[in-house]
């Protein structure tokens, strides 16, 4: 290898440390902070979305927050005991239809956006913590709003795997009701009433 092939590698051997490093440096709430200035961005810069598109925002979602999270700890946790006990193929369906449930979840939220501002509270964490939660005040012409994160360490990033609005965590929220519908009719009839609920989320948005 010539001397100028050598320096070259070297100098893309550091850039590609560089950039691990800097991943693996970044702290929970400035994970949260890229996250939320991006949807924040895109959102008051589309005018469709500002006019209500529900596609639009649902894209949004889509591409912006839903890679960040950890869709089989949220759909385990939200259902449970019985999530051991269902085959590999209930498993799946039950988090597709969950991450479409909080994709509607989401998309409800994102659509409110207007001129907030989110403010970060100071972290309690140490830098060896692998399950963290950032907690930030949304401010707008109303009440401030709670919203708060629980995340986990993935590889050199960051996964949100909860999600707390005025005091109640999301996938807690769901237990009770995911719970009881697997007691009365099993985990097949809590697939089918997972879409039967999304059918009408997806009617409900268009309608309106």
């Amino acid at each position: 290898m010539s001397l100028a092939a050598l320096s070259g590698a070297c100098a893309a051997t550091e850039a590609v440390a560089t950039t691990s490093a800097a991943a693996s440096a970044q702290t929970p709430d400035a994970f949260i902070k890229t996250i939320t200035t991006e949807v924040f961005a895109t959102v008051k810069g589309d005018k469709a979305i500002q006019s209500g598109d529900l596609h639009k925002v649902i894209q949004v979602v889509d591409s912006k927050i839903m890679p960040n999270v950890n869709f089989t700890r949220m759909t385990a946790t939200a259902v449970g005991r019985a999530w051991r006990q269902a085959t590999p193929e209930q498993q799946k369906r039950l988090q597709d239809e969950f991450k479409t449930l909080l994709i509607y979840t989401y998309s409800g939220a994102v659509a409110q956006i207007k001129d907030q501002v989110v403010e970060y509270k100071p972290m309690r964490s140490r830098p060896e913590d692998t399950e963290v939660v950032v907690r930030t005040i949304v401010r707008g012409k109303g009440d401030p709003i709670q919203l708060d994160y629980r995340l986990e360490k993935a590889g050199d990033s960051w996964k949100i795997y909860d999600v707390n609005v005025l005091g109640a965590w999301l996938v807690q929220t769901y237990q009770s009701s995911f719970a009881q519908e697997v007691n009365a009719t099993g985990i097949d009839g809590l697939i089918a009433k997972l879409v039967e609920r999304n059918k009408q989320l997806a009617t409900k948005k268009v309608a309106g």
